[in-house]
């Protein structure tokens, strides 16, 4: 008997060994012309979410993708691409990550001994082809029709400052166009300043057919891109109208992290005078009630339509529960609270490899109406390397050196990013021997404590932008302070040098199109943050 059983395993051994064998040769040698397969990528939408489906492999295989960004071309040696994400899967498919930028992926297949397709083959989104324009999310069709006051909603066009809805009774002229109808129009507005909008749709109700359109416009309100493809609205007038806040969850970028002070955002409510925001450390009592959550830890109520920003910082670990309610000009509460939404804080966060401190240009956002939420406005999101990002928008550089201790101490980053000062440079009350000494305040804290503090100068500014933006004026001694300032930051021993990308062909101002405000850097000028950040990983303590 025991014979027969060492025979059998000695018989089983062997088989696997061949097994094994043939399936290494047949991978190694390309029995099946694998390398030559073309892989084709196909996408699907509905509601936002996404699916990219491909040919499968005619062999057992799994699939890596990834998932990146183009970098600016803007910085030497920076490769053409940026990693923002991977994942493996045995299926041919994937549930695309939504983003708010153009992003691009690879799948490459992969036998048991290694790697079988030759060419990467890289597929772009279809939401950002050209020419550039705002793609529909809610469809309302025959089976689907809306309410007389539906949400609008559309994929975020990138440096858009707002949007230019526009109603009509009957196919527009021209499709691809920067021009409202002519023949068809029926109404046409600029306020809108984020991806979507509640309408009231019921003054037209009376029209046989009903279309909309939009398209995104920058801080000059000149057009990028063109109008969106008129879709068709259906109306079912009995159909209940939504009573509740939209929460703007539909361009949110691969591996999304509030920030250590969040910052929450949702969909404008038709009739909202202001809204209110309720944290929670537990989920509320009820969903989607109207009553305010007794065990919540914080609450704020804001005019700002469609953003609210945390004045504390939450970097404790756990999951935090938030939503919010709109009020009318009478106070009441319209419909009931939205629907819940959550981050985590994890629970790694005290001695980590990096953090980035400072004021609204390490917080985030840009283009005028992206709150730091909009992680596509965050130079953090395209480091090669993990980064906590302790920014706090309206820093001076006294208020990043007061609260050093609340918030980089707890957590003790390995390398501390520090950026702080630019609202110092536009404002007169400030000087530069001011900023050198809080940073001087802040480089000192960072050894004291072990931290290596990597300084980053300040960009320029451009006063022109500020006054269109922000209706406020600029320090005529700007410039002389940034110099003497970023050179202060060159005499020490860790820095890295933003300043000399950012210029426009004057050599004088911060390049218009890295910046529609004239101080916070948009997509583009978060990217070359990184890129720059990126090519100097030797001033990094590893």
């Amino acid at each position: 008997m025991r014979k027969i059983i060492v025979g059998f395993i000695t018989f089983l051994l062997l088989t696997l060994c061949f097994t094994a064998l043939c399936v290494f040769l047949t991978e190694k040698t390309d029995l099946f012309n694998l390398k030559n397969f073309k892989i084709e990528a196909t996408f699907t939408e509905e509601n936002g979410k996404m699916t990219m489906d491909w040919t499968r492999y005619p062999y057992p295989c799994f699939y890596k993708v990834d998932v990146y960004s183009k970098t600016t071309g803007k910085v030497p040696d920076s490769p053409e691409y940026h990693q923002l994400k991977e994942e493996y899967t045995f299926k041919n498919s994937y549930d695309v990550p939504t983003t708010a930028i153009p992003t691009y992926y690879r799948i490459t297949a992969y036998g048991i001994f290694g790697k079988l397709s030759s060419d990467d083959i890289f597929v772009s989104n279809p939401n950002y082809n050209n020419p550039i324009r705002p793609i529909p999310i809610y469809k309302y069709t025959t089976d689907n029709p809306a309410s007389p006051i539906p949400y609008l909603v559309w994929h975020s066009i990138p440096d858009g400052v707002l949007y230019e809805l526009e109603l009509l009774s009957g196919p527009p002229d021209e499709e691809n166009t920067t021009t409202l109808s002519k023949t068809n129009h029926l109404m046409s507005t600029q306020k809108v300043f984020t991806n979507g909008i509640q309408i009231d749709l019921r003054p037209y109700l009376n029209q046989p057919r009903l279309f909309w359109r939009v398209r995104a416009l920058n801080l000059r309100k000149e057009p990028i891109g063109v109008f969106s493809t008129a879709e068709q609205i259906m109306v079912d007038s009995s159909k209940p109208i939504p009573n509740k806040p939209l929460l703007n969850n539909f361009d949110v970028m691969p591996g999304f992290k509030q920030p250590i002070y969040p910052v929450f955002h949702w969909i404008p409510m038709f009739g909202a005078d202001r809204y209110e925001v309720e944290l929670m450390a537990q989920p509320p009592v009820e969903e989607n009630n109207t009553v305010a959550t007794p065990h919540r830890a914080w609450a704020k109520t804001v005019t700002d339509s469609f953003s609210c920003y945390d004045e504390y910082p939450r970097r404790y670990a756990g999951k935090y529960y938030w939503r919010v309610r709109a009020v009318n000009l009478r106070g009441e509460t319209i419909g009931v609270f939205s629907d819940t939404d959550t981050f985590e804080v994890e629970n790694n966060l005290t001695r980590p490899f990096a953090a980035a401190f400072g004021d609204s240009i390490t917080h985030g956002g840009g283009a005028v109406s992206f709150s730091p939420c909009s992680m596509q406005y965050s130079y953090t999101t395209y480091l090669d390397f993990p980064a906590i990002n302790i920014g706090r928008s309206g820093d001076t550089s006294k208020m990043s050196l007061d609260r050093f201790d609340n918030d980089v101490l707890p957590i003790k980053p390995v390398n501390l990013m520090i950026l702080t000062g630019s609202n110092c440079l536009r404002d007169s009350n400030f000087t530069a021997e001011m900023v050198i000494s809080d940073l001087e305040g802040i480089y000192q804290k960072c050894i004291s404590n072990d931290i290596r503090p990597i300084m980053l100068t300040l960009p320029p500014i451009n006063p022109a932008n500020i006054m269109l933006a922000f209706r406020t004026p600029t320090d005529p001694n700007w410039f002389s302070k940034m110099a003497k300032i970023n050179a202060y930051i060159k005499t020490k021993p860790y820095y890295i040098d933003l300043e000399p990308y950012f210029y426009d062909y004057t050599h004088s101002f911060m390049e218009p199109s890295f910046a529609n405000d004239g101080l916070h850097p948009d997509i583009m000028g978060k990217m070359i943050m990184a890129e720059v950040i990126n090519s100097h990983k030797e001033v990094f303590k590893q």
